[in-house]
């Protein structure tokens, strides 16, 4: 097995191990043992917890890119691609195969009182997704679907703070009206924003 291969499936096995137990729960051993690897073999690839860490949550970042961003690019511009991308990140990990939550979205969480590299490299993991969202939400505004005077600032930090409320109540609480709450939350701030009054479909938690 060629070492881009070898990266590739310790990766997988760390990314799912992320998903499911957060940063605090992952080890270099944990990971190791996940992929079949020695501790040495583990670090021709990885010189530390903190690479590791960080190597992980950009693996997810690209897992979310794949499983969320390409195919809302594949819909109309406008609001038919927002929605889209909407319904496609509420409870994306499920679908793209991990047996956890978001990486990113638990070390917000993690993360918030702990200074250092991982914590930047979240925080500008997050300021990218933001910078998208706003960025779809402005091509709506400007193709019609949603008000010329809406704050978009505002609406990508109520949209962010309806996914997190969605996380903490699927993947904590296992509630399971999460995601029919969060498309109503969704809806409402749509239609606050200008939009139709189309619902989402229904996803999983």
């Amino acid at each position: 097995m060629s070492a881009i291969d070898t990266r590739a499936r310790l990766l997988d096995a760390g990314l799912d191990l992320l998903s499911q137990d957060g940063l605090s729960g992952l080890s270099l051993g944990r990971v190791a043992n996940a992929a079949g690897l020695s501790k040495s073999g583990l670090f021709a690839h990885v010189r530390s917890k903190d690479q590791l860490e960080i190597a992980l949550l950009e693996a997810g970042t690209e897992l979310a890119r794949r499983t969320v961003l390409v195919p809302a690019l594949q819909a109309a511009p406008g609001l038919t691609r927002l929605r889209v991308l909407i319904e496609l990140w509420l409870g994306w990990s499920v679908r793209a195969g991990l047996h956890g939550g978001c990486p990113v979205a638990a070390a917000l969480f993690e993360l918030d009182d702990r200074p250092g590299p991982v914590r930047e490299h979240v925080a500008l993991l997050e300021q990218r997704w933001r910078g998208l969202l706003a960025g779809l939400t402005r091509e709506a505004v400007e193709l019609g679907d949603l008000r010329q005077d809406l704050d978009i600032d505002q609406f990508v930090w109520e949209l962010c703070g309806i996914y997190l409320s969605h996380h903490v109540a699927s993947r904590f609480l296992r509630d399971p009206t999460a995601t029919t709450r969060a498309k109503r939350a969704v809806d409402a701030l749509l239609g606050r924003a200008g939009a139709p009054d189309v619902q989402l479909t229904e996803t999983r938690a």
